[in-house]
């Protein structure tokens, strides 16, 4: 089970997101199938989200900020301004770690461009 995680700033293109997901996907070792694309509440409404996960086919899963911080210690990379926008170190490894649930850790950390972030993490099979 992988949970790819997203960020992004407001107004992010649709198409930014799917280059940065799709990067990620490219580094994942086997032939493993994400269950959907995790994100914090906050990022509900985002056109270019919506539209990203309707391209992948995959379920959009908005998390609360207190679900996100449960699992902010596995996170690898820290952003200051996520920390002064959201009190975590970075929202796509934060919703990966949380999506993919207990026990997941991050499979390809995360990864950005000018306007989005992604990351993706798993349990072990």
């Amino acid at each position: 089970m992988i949970a790819i995680g997203v960020g992004c700033r407001k107004a992010c293109p649709a198409d930014d997101i799917l280059g940065i997901v799709r990067a990620a996907l490219a580094e994942l070792a086997g032939a493993r199938v994400p269950h959907g694309l995790f994100t914090l509440a906050d990022k509900r409404g985002e056109p270019g989200l919506e539209q990203a996960a309707a391209v992948l086919g995959l379920p959009l899963v908005f998390l609360d900020k207190a679900v996100l911080q449960l699992v902010a210690g596995g996170a690898r990379s820290c952003s200051s301004r996520i920390e002064d926008l959201y009190g975590l170190p970075s929202v796509a490894e934060t919703a990966a770690l949380a999506g993919a649930g207990q026990g997941a850790t991050l499979l390809v950390p995360r990864r950005s461009c000018p306007t989005a972030t992604c990351a993706i993490a798993g349990v072990a099979a």
